[in-house]
């Protein structure tokens, strides 16, 4: 067997369609290289295939739930902005968790974005009236985007100074304290916290920045595949992103723990399990092995007792691990941060790879418009017309 073999030969080989192909490649599962004779196409390699062939013959569920949770009937959209490999996040080919380590959220929008330039989110303008959190962030973010410009025919560089300036409004809208330093520390300022916090927040807000094309990172493209405004495009991501089921899963987490803390790990998850609930924060698609964020943010710091037990007691019994939103909440929890912040970190970090895949998206002169499927009533048949009376 050749070291690389086409698309067709792969699809054939593992006897699936063509995304199921793209899912492998995502999750690091199978490499991929440009073919020398069409830099159009891509060749795979075939020791892995072969491998990936032994393990479908023996019917992996591991492997066969990732893939469908993933991608199954979803749309796959050429990015070169993040993908798994070896069950890992990397940004533009350099791994998350490493970055994570000693990189600002800056850092991290400069390469997402592909940025010549330093990103910096200074930004002196003081949030409006009342407390900050969603509700300031969301209102900000809307009167921006109505009085936007559409990216067509703007300069990178002009897009890339609208973006920083965007993320640095939004971060003091949830809370930030306004100024000219790094938003992890203009975060643990406004929250009152100090530099070891300050810490934590730095590596929370990098390990959050992007992670493929999730819904919102989709409904972010979808808006700039129209020539929406950046800010249009961002508070359509960061819209799909407030959901419980997305970037909102930390404030279930949250409410989780106050069960835990109120009264205790054991009868919490004996009423879970026996009721079968579903435990919010608890087992990943995309890691079946774990969350690698939430493993690299959790090892950082000591959660409150009850919370370790109660992680490891579900560890225990159902074989799921943490996600990073278990991190986040334990994170709040434990520092006493507001109680929105969870999702206020994730909202920030998640605007910069929103913007990331905006400004990619931009660049492809395509609307992204899906087709519906009609399931529903058909209309009644047309008669012919009607005979004139004699």
């Amino acid at each position: 067997m050749a070291s690389w073999i086409s698309m067709t030969e792969a699809c054939q080989l593992l006897g699936v369609q063509p995304q199921t192909i793209y899912a492998y490649v995502s999750r690091g599962k199978l490499e991929v290289m440009p073919d020398p004779t069409d830099t159009r196409k891509s060749l795979y390699r075939a020791e892995d295939l072969s491998g990936l062939a032994r393990r479908k013959k023996a019917g992996s569920k591991r492997e066969t739930l990732a893939t469908n949770t993933l991608f199954g009937a979803e749309p796959s959209i050429p990015t070169a902005l993040s993908a798994f490999f070896r069950e890992r996040p990397h940004y533009r080919g350099e791994d998350a968790i490493a970055l994570a380590r000693t990189a600002t959220l800056e850092e991290a929008a400069q390469l997402l974005w592909g940025a010549e330039q330093a990103v910096d989110f200074a930004c002196a303008t003081p949030p409006g009236p009342g407390a900050p959190g969603r509700g300031p962030a969301f209102v900000a973010l809307a009167g921006l985007a109505a009085s936007g410009h559409s990216t067509s025919g703007r300069l990178t560089r002009v897009l890339h100074a609208e973006g920083q300036a965007l993320v640095g409004q939004l971060a003091n809208a949830f809370g930030a304290q306004p100024g000219k330093q790094a938003l992890h520390l203009r975060f643990a300022k406004g929250w009152k916290q100090g530099a070891p916090v300050a810490e934590l927040l730095r590596t929370a807000l990098v390990l959050l920045a992007d992670h493929e094309l999730t819904s919102s990172a989709f409904a972010a493209r979808i808006a700039a595949s129209t020539g929406a405004s950046l800010p249009a495009c961002v508070l359509a991501g960061l819209s799909t992103l407030s959901g419980p089921l997305h970037g909102d899963a930390s404030g279930r987490v949250q409410a989780l723990f106050s069960e835990v803390e109120r009264l205790g790990e054991d009868k919490v998850l004996a009423h879970y399990l026996a009721n079968g609930l579903p435990l919010a924060g608890f087992g990943h698609p995309i890691y079946p092995d774990g969350d690698p964020r939430a493993a690299a943010l959790l090892a950082l710091f000591e959660p409150p007792e009850a919370i370790v037990r109660f992680i490891a007691k579900v560890q225990e019994q159902t074989g799921l691990q943490p996600t990073i939103d278990v991190a986040l909440a334990a994170l709040a929890t434990h520092y006493r941060l507001p109680a929105d912040a969870a999702f206020a970190l994730f909202a920030t970090a998640r605007s910069v790879g929103l913007l990331a895949h905006a400004l990619e998206q931009s660049g492809v002169a395509q609307v992204i418009r899906p087709r519906g499927r009609y399931v529903g009533r058909m209309p009644a048949q047309q008669q012919g017309p009607r005979k004139q009376a004699g």
